[in-house]
């Protein structure tokens, strides 16, 4: 499967985006899906989760209330919508997809995931 994330840019603090990744190749809603960052100088780091299935989430306590992932109607997009965004949320955003047997799992690690987006740059201006 082959992902492609888009929607960053530069947001002032306190303000919103919406991060979109885009799913080609094999049918999207048979992986579990997750979003990660990476800011300068830093590990790539989780910030959420989703099951194929929709029905489970997970956030890192970093983003939990600020951001919401969820799946596309067609099941073949996954979005992150972010508010209340902060300076130090300024990062390269990268979505990733894994294949996932059971419906309600959810993944948080970099490890579990076999496929990955280019990443799409997030900067919030304080």
């Amino acid at each position: 499967v082959q992902l492609q994330a888009s929607g960053g840019g530069l947001v002032q603090a306190g303000g919103s985006l919406r991060l979109s990744c885009a799913a080609s190749g094999h049918t999207y809603n048979v992986y579990g899906s997750g979003w990660f960052r990476q800011a300068p100088g830093k590990e790539r780091e989780f910030v959420a989760s989703i099951s194929r299935s929709g029905s489970n989430t997970n956030y890192a306590d970093l983003v939990k209330g600020r951001f919401a992932i969820s799946r596309g109607g067609a099941e073949n997009t996954v979005y992150l919508q972010m508010n209340s965004l902060k300076p130090e949320d300024t990062a390269v955003y990268f979505c990733a997809a894994r294949y996932s047997f059971h419906p309600d799992s959810v993944y948080s690690n970099r490890g579990d995931y076999d496929y990955w987006g280019q990443g799409t740059l997030v900067t919030v201006s304080s």
